[in-house]
């Protein structure tokens, strides 16, 4: 079975600094119209990021969304465009000050399929250099450092909860044996 939902009509229903959100009435493949609502986002990327003593850089931010701090690898938003790897050398540098010399994907992920088209591509990053950071005028953030296995750890007993950290985690072990 052909299970493609087919467009016929698409209403922008909000438009923000950051998302947009759309309304579409769709063919289902059954034949019969459904509605999606899709929250459009111009996607982001995440960088786990090892220092020379195997130990990973984390933030720590206040998410209004959730209403309290969570732990995160370093990550932000792509601009209009921006490559990943871009993004992801900026994103390194304004939230923890760092450079890296080596770089490798860790692929692609995406969080919320039913209703936001965010691709968030995750990166390795190590032979890191510090300098100051530069975060965005509205970001508040602390920085920790913690071995490998601590991070690994926290994800799998649920105290590190954002998906792009423990994705990027699980994934470097498996795939770069870390």
């Amino acid at each position: 079975m052909d299970l493609t939902e087919k467009t016929l009509e698409s209403r922008e229903v909000y438009r923000g600094r950051i998302l947009r959100v759309r309304e579409d009435r769709v063919r289902l493949p059954n034949g019969k119209e459904g509605t999606r609502e899709v929250v459009e986002h111009p996607g982001g990327v995440a960088v786990l990021a090892i220092d020379d003593e195997g130990r990973v850089l984390l933030v720590r931010q206040y998410r209004y969304a959730f209403g309290r701090v969570l732990t995160e690898i370093p990550a932000g938003k792509r601009e209009k465009g921006e490559q990943p790897d871009e993004t992801a050398r900026r994103e390194l540098q304004e939230e923890v000050g760092a450079t890296a010399r080596e770089w490798q994907s860790l692929g692609e992920v995406i969080a919320s399929p039913g209703c936001y088209d965010e691709v968030l591509y995750l990166y390795l990053a190590r032979d890191l250099t510090f300098g100051a950071q530069h975060p965005d005028e509205d970001e508040f953030l602390n920085v920790e450092r913690i071995p490998f296995d601590e991070l690994l750890r926290r994800c799998l007993q649920n105290e590190v909860q954002d998906a792009k950290t423990v994705a990027a985690a699980l994934k470097a072990k498996l795939l770069f044996g870390l």
